[in-house]
């Protein structure tokens, strides 16, 4: 992930809810929007070219299977929930319902909307805030949160490379797997730079870049928070065991969403064991992480399943009922998450309505 893009949207929206008018503001999502479109043709066209009849009765096979399906990602997304947790200081988190609950919310954002993937990090950590977290620790924990959800994730995804070099006996897998491991190393040095900036007083840096670029009215309540966010982010760093329980939480979340995969696998009557799983989840995480900037991975994600199934044996219709499994999945709890998060906007907004009118 970017530091630069996270930075630039935590400064802008963080402190400031209502977003900005001038046409610059509509570049990004546009574009976004416009990724998406295309990212859903190529799905469309892969479930043509893979035989949309098969494709079809796979998910007609999973049928009522697809509700275990979807509640079995409560188990990733809480080890998620808890590893942020243990980044918020010990006299601040809020308990591990309402933790899970502001990460459903968050996952339900960076799943559905334009927002390349680190939207509902800013608005898990308003949330947060809003239920008695330190605006301060909020935001540091929202950046380091997603500093570890990265490196974790290229841990997992390495794994998930060498299990499929010990796996595949396809020489067609060593190009494979050399230009994952390219993209990998790309990650890890964006994320080592990423590391840096936040221990080289990060935001204060973006706070003076951005008063040479925006009005200064604009800023005004980031600059004086921003050496403190800066603190807040080195000690959140610095705190030890909390910080190693939060890397390994993180990592079993990863490791955990490979079970989704083994019971749309157990659905279809096609078992896979527990190694290909991981391999296919890993896999499929990495070209998710590399495809952020487009909204939900569309036609990446099943591109690269498509692609790795094919090394593990699997047909490219049996590929793509998993990658649509995961779509029915992110849509039943997705929507539903936007629309709570909907309605707690829409009561502060009433509320805050109501204190103007009195």
């Amino acid at each position: 992930m970017d530091g630069r893009l996270s930075a630039r949207i935590v400064s802008r929206n963080y402190h400031r809810c209502e977003p900005r008018t001038d046409k610059g503001s509509h570049l990004i999502p546009r574009s976004l929007i416009a990724a998406a479109f295309f990212g859903f043709l190529a799905v469309i066209i892969l479930i043509v070219e893979s035989g949309a009849g098969e494709v079809a009765r796979a998910m007609l096979v999973i049928g009522w299977g697809l509700l275990p399906i979807t509640l079995f990602h409560v188990v990733p997304l809480s080890f998620s929930a808890l590893s942020w947790r243990e980044l918020l200081t010990a006299s601040s988190p809020p308990d591990v319902v309402r933790i899970i609950w502001i990460r459903w919310i968050r996952e339900s954002i960076n799943a559905l909307l334009p927002v390349a993937g680190v939207g509902g990090d800013v608005v898990s950590a308003r949330l947060a805030h809003q239920r008695g977290v330190p605006g301060v620790q909020a935001a540091a924990s929202m950046v380091v949160d997603i500093t570890v959800g990265v490196a974790t994730q290229m841990v997992f995804v390495v794994a998930g490379v060498t299990l499929l070099v010990i796996r595949s006996s396809e020489g067609i897998a060593l190009p494979i797997v050399s230009a994952l491991l390219i993209g990998v190393a790309a990650f890890a040095v964006a994320i080592a730079t990423f590391v840096t900036l936040q221990h080289q007083s990060m935001f204060v840096m973006f706070s003076n870049l951005g008063s040479h670029l925006a009005p200064a009215k604009w800023l005004s309540g980031f600059a004086g928070s921003a050496s403190a966010i800066d603190d807040a982010v080195v000690d959140t760093y610095r705190r030890g065991s909390a910080f190693v329980r939060a890397n390994v939480l993180r990592l079993a979340g990863w490791t955990a969403g490979a079970g989704e995969i083994w019971l749309v696998m157990h659905f279809l009557g096609r078992p896979l064991n527990a190694t290909d799983a991981f391999v296919l989840e890993s896999l499929g995480s990495g070209v998710r992480a590399a495809a952020f900037m487009v909204p939900g991975a569309l036609g990446a994600l099943e591109g690269g399943l498509v692609l790795f199934g094919a090394l593990l044996g699997l047909p490219a219709d049996v590929a793509l009922a998993i990658s649509l499994s995961k779509r029915v999945r992110e849509l039943a709890l997705g929507l539903p998450g936007l629309l709570v998060w909907q309605w707690i906007e829409g009561r502060r907004l009433l509320r805050r309505g109501e204190d103007l009118a009195s």
